[in-house]
């Protein structure tokens, strides 16, 4: 009879397994005091190689997950990082003391065992027990095995916990650490250097984006957590490295969604002597290695979608790409009047501060982004929006980066850096006047950089990687948070969570804190877990449409005032969790709100 999980009252069954441990103490068989064990293989290897090990004596050890039998036969599934393996155990062998203990053992419980490899009348490669030996107590039972840990916020808090129960998820993280020693592997055999550089910073740059703050108490000094890892690597190539790149993380003090959290890891490398045509080689190149490696093929499914790595990766522009997806050509446009009176044409938003380029850029965002599903080099950027990147020498109003979009994703970003410390100095300034205008993610001037700059850095091309959605896209996970081992989360604490009636959510009849909670506890078996900002939206869009109304992303953007990019990554958001529908036949881009029952 196989021993399933207690049901009832937790605290009981918690009390229970206590006075199994004060029983144990005083039986002298305490497992805490164990400091090792003489495990000498995995499971993986024994069932992997049989013939090999058939009737030899092994020692495994590993976590019970099962337990079934009567009387004086045991049989339980042993689970060690490679797999599980089925035991084999007897009074007869293990005698009436042993075997005693045996039987009080629970689900979850951290155990060895010593005996020899057979094969059962069934088939089963198993071990058969001579010696067992509990390591470590499991004070909690785990959740009922044939539903598992299901709720995905809590998947995301109590990882340990997830790691034991959904194997898939375990496969997705050793599929994320090949990812990146791949990554290393065939960076170091192209002569790339790790290097590692400082995390506390007195002025984060090379990004925009809004850095978290702390204060060094030694030095009494305000720093930075750092948003990219551009500027101390390009000091690196000015002493002379030329070919250097860090994976490491870093901390944008931003909004959470399916593709965003606050920390993550990024891959920045910059080669001498180069530009943005070798990056987009080396991208190509690398990208089709690691699925290679990683998945055995370089066509890979995203929730569905077929890509294909092995063919050449589209390279174009983004005036091309604009031309090509908003009918709009913006060489025909050559002041800010004539872009700002297209963008009124078209529905695009825009800010007084605006300038052509910032304009091109959100054409691209409300247009284009969604339609880069194969793996494409979006070319050519404004310079309004590039303030460390070189200027195209036939086109000063652009610049030689690029950005590699899969999925409709950002996957990467790479320049021709510029070099010219009088060009930067400037550029700092620009961005210095943005920041003085309520722009919180405009660069500082960082004068060190410059410095460096005014020493010499030679032609070089550089490039970042978001490595967690490239885990993403190889692991096909829908959510950013299921290839982070310990995500970021709202702490719990002094948070009602109990479950909130789904029409309170969508009628708005609770404040802002509750809604947030209600939508988590409601939506999170669907794989959401919204921030307080996107609880308020999703209810600005319900008193706005109602259940019945249908709108358009367009009609977002202005009710919630979101770029194009933002509007798309909510709704797709809120499809993902069963909030809202597309509609069809009625054009695409429109949406409404799902009925309740």
């Amino acid at each position: 009879m196989e021993q399933k999980p207690q049901q009832g009252n937790s605290s009981d069954v918690i009390k229970v397994r206590y006075e199994k441990l004060d029983a144990l103490k005083e039986a002298g068989r305490d497992p805490f005091v164990i400091t090792t064990s003489d495990r000498d293989i995995l499971t993986e290897t024994i069932k992997n190689n049989f013939e090999e090990y058939e009737n030899k004596d092994v020692c495994v050890a590993g976590r019970l997950l099962s337990k079934r039998g009567k009387g004086k036969v045991s049989f339980m599934d042993l689970w060690d990082r490679s797999g599980k393996i089925q035991i084999f155990a007897k009074f007869d062998d293990l005698g009436e003391e042993e075997y005693g203990f045996l039987k009080k053992w629970d689900i979850g419980d951290i155990v060895e065992v010593k005996g020899f490899v057979f094969k059962t009348q069934m088939g089963e490669i198993s071990i058969h027990a001579k010696e067992v030996k509990l390591l470590s107590k499991s004070l909690k039972p785990l959740p009922e095995k044939y539903h598992g840990l299901t709720n995905t916020d809590l998947r995301y808090r109590q990882r340990y916990v997830d790691l034991i129960m959904n194997p898939e998820v375990k496969d997705t993280f050793i599929k994320r650490s090949k990812i990146i020693s791949t990554i290393r592997k065939y960076l170091d055999s192209q002569g790339f250097m790790e290097v590692e550089t400082p995390m506390l910073v007195s002025n984060a740059g090379g990004a925009s984006a809004r850095p978290f703050e702390t204060h060094f108490n030694a030095l009494d000094e305000d720093l930075k957590l750092r948003i990219s890892l551009e500027l101390y690597l390009k000091r690196l190539i000015v002493g002379g490295l030329e070919k250097v790149y860090e994976i490491g993380r870093v901390f944008r003090n931003e909004g959470l969604d399916t593709r965003h959290n606050p920390e993550f890891t990024l891959m920045e490398l910059y080669q001498a002597y180069t530009d943005y045509h070798g990056m987009m080689d080396l991208t190509e190149n690398l990208y089709r290695h690691v699925a290679q490696e990683v998945l055995g093929t370089t066509t890979i499914v995203y929730n569905g979608i077929e890509m294909d790595l092995g063919k050449p990766f589209e390279r174009i522009t983004m005036v091309d790409a604009v031309k090509k997806y908003a009918g709009v050509d913006f060489n025909e446009i050559h002041t800010l009047e004539e872009a700002r009176a297209v963008a009124k044409e078209k529905g695009v938003e825009y800010e007084e501060r605006h300038k052509k380029g910032d304009i091109l850029n959100l054409f691209f965002e409300t247009f284009v982004e969604e339609h880069l599903i194969q793996p494409t080099f979006l070319m050519d950027h404004p310079i309004e929006i590039s303030p460390l990147t070189k200027k195209k020498p036939e086109n000063p109003e652009y610049v030689e980066r690029f950005e590699f979009f899969m999925n409709g994703w950002e996957m990467a970003n790479a320049y021709s850096e510029l070099n010219d410390p009088i060009d930067q100095r400037a550029r700092f300034k620009a961005q210095e006047e943005l920041l003085a205008q309520g722009d919180e993610e405009a660069n500082r001037t960082d004068e060190d950089f410059l410095n460096a700059l005014e020493i010499g850095m030679p032609p070089t091309g550089g490039i970042g990687f978001g490595i967690d959605r490239m885990c993403m896209l190889l692991t096909n996970a829908p959510a950013i948070r299921d290839v982070l081992l310990f995500p970021t989360m709202k702490s719990l604490n002094n948070v009602n969570t109990e479950k909130v009636n789904k029409m309170d959510i969508k009628n708005g009849k609770m404040d802002v804190q509750d809604r947030k909670v209600g939508i988590e506890s409601v939506l999170s078996e669907k794989g959401s877990s919204f921030s307080v900002k996107t609880a308020v939206r999703i209810h600005k869009l319900f008193e706005k449409f109602g259940f019945d109304e249908i709108f358009r992303r367009s009609e977002v953007m202005e009710l919630l005032e979101l770029k194009g990019s933002g509007a798309s990554r909510l709704l797709s958001n809120l499809v993902q969790a069963d909030i809202i529908e597309p509609v069809s036949g009625h054009g695409k881009g429109k949406y409404k709100f799902k009925q309740i029952s």
